[in-house]
């Protein structure tokens, strides 16, 4: 099968080497997706394994069209029966980006009626659609001339991945945070300090990573389940599979936040999750944290928005910059902000920086070195 992983931009180089590291072949980057190729067993694995992933589409058909007519009549000529029942539900996904439709919903309108069409002349009958609770979602994709047409294996999007309960407001989405450890170059060899955890997204994907615990773990529903074809034991033997991989880390990952709420919140996440015992907790200002290890990963995630007053945001990137400096020489520091102006403030200079989007706000993640001393004297 030719498959598609949607993800986040800025997120696709690495979301390209975890679907290698899982099996997959002819992988080719594109915008907010990765294309490749394999099979049921993969499109399983990706699924369950997946930590960079959005969701996972099978492709079942891409040709050209000159007029919207073209869209039906191409469409008409698919097997449709080999996804769908006459007592089935879909559901159609339009996304379109072409001077052919003038609205989406008209592309997605034509390939409903095409669906309906093909199984009305064969057996006089004919699904029907459900946008709630769909057996199958179609995804349809018109890039000006081009068109994909292909069936959603997750439905519900992989980001959610079912341990979250409570969450502080404007919560990082999982894979963002899980895109930005590893862009961050961090591995369970170093402690991981989050000093502003809001709800615990990042230290509990971290420790996700460290102990191998595929995020699918968590889940109890994707779309592949209720597909025609779907074998059930397949996926019992990859979800084993994946589950014998899980090892006992000696990592140290520790969260805390000046919100007693935000801390309420990240401990009965990170209790759902069942790494209760693995991730030190507390309520503390980041100002009064001390790292308990020399060559620590910081991830901070400060306030950003037009909420908070100019002049107190300043003076709180002033303060990360300068707590930075004094006490965590020998860390690495991660910074992920839709303010850029703010980011000025903190005073230091990154060693790398990538553009990635938390919802629909575009950020500046960036890295730092804090050495001892000057940077000069270190080099």
């Amino acid at each position: 099968m030719r498959l598609i992983a949607k993800t986040l931009f800025g997120l696709e180089k690495v979301l390209a080497e975890e679907l290698e590291s899982l099996g997959a072949g002819d992988i080719r980057s594109a915008n907010r997706a990765v294309l490749f190729e394999g099979n049921s067993y993969l499109l399983y694995k990706v699924n369950y394994c997946s930590r960079l992933a959005l969701s996972v589409l099978a492709s079942i058909a891409e040709f050209r069209i000159g007029s919207s007519y073209d869209l039906y009549n191409n469409c008409m000529r698919l097997e449709w029966d080999k996804y769908l029942g006459c007592d089935d539900t879909f559901s159609v996904v339009p996304v379109v980006n072409s001077k052919i439709f003038r609205h989406t919903g008209y592309a997605g309108l034509l390939l409903k009626d095409s669906i309906a069409d093909w199984f009305s002349k064969r057996f006089g009958n004919r699904p029907s659609v459900d946008t709630t609770d769909p057996k199958l979602v179609i995804n349809l994709h018109i890039s000006n001339d081009t068109v994909n047409v292909s069936i959603d294996s997750s439905v519900v999007q992989l980001f959610k991945r079912g341990y979250r309960k409570g969450q502080f407001p404007a919560p990082l989405n999982e894979v963002l945070a899980a895109g930005m450890i590893k862009l961050s170059g961090w591995d369970s060899r170093f402690s991981l300090v989050d000093p502003m955890c809001g709800s615990g997204t990042i230290p509990i994907e971290a420790c996700l990573i460290a102990h191998r615990i595929p995020p699918g773990k968590f889940r109890s529903f994707f779309g592949f389940q209720r597909w025609k074809n779907y074998d059930s034991e397949l996926y019992e033997k990859i979800r084993q599979e994946a589950n014998k991989q899980i090892i006992n880390s000696q990592v140290k990952i520790y969260a805390s936040d000046i919100s007693e709420n935000a801390v309420s919140k990240a401990r009965a996440n990170i209790l759902n999750a069942g790494l209760n015992n693995l991730i030190y907790l507390e309520v503390s200002d980041f100002k009064s944290i001390k790292p308990k290890e020399s060559d620590s990963f910081v991830f901070i995630n400060p306030p950003y928005g037009k909420r908070i007053k100019t002049t107190v945001i300043e003076e709180l990137y002033s303060m990360i910059g300068s707590t930075l400096k004094h006490n965590f020489a020998g860390s690495t520091a991660l910074i992920i902000t839709a303010d850029r102006e703010a980011l000025k403030h903190v005073g230091l200079k990154p060693i790398q920086k990538n553009t990635l989007y938390n919802g629909a706000l575009e950020c500046t993640f960036v890295k730092y070195e804090m050495y001892q001393g000057t940077r000069k004297k270190n080099r």
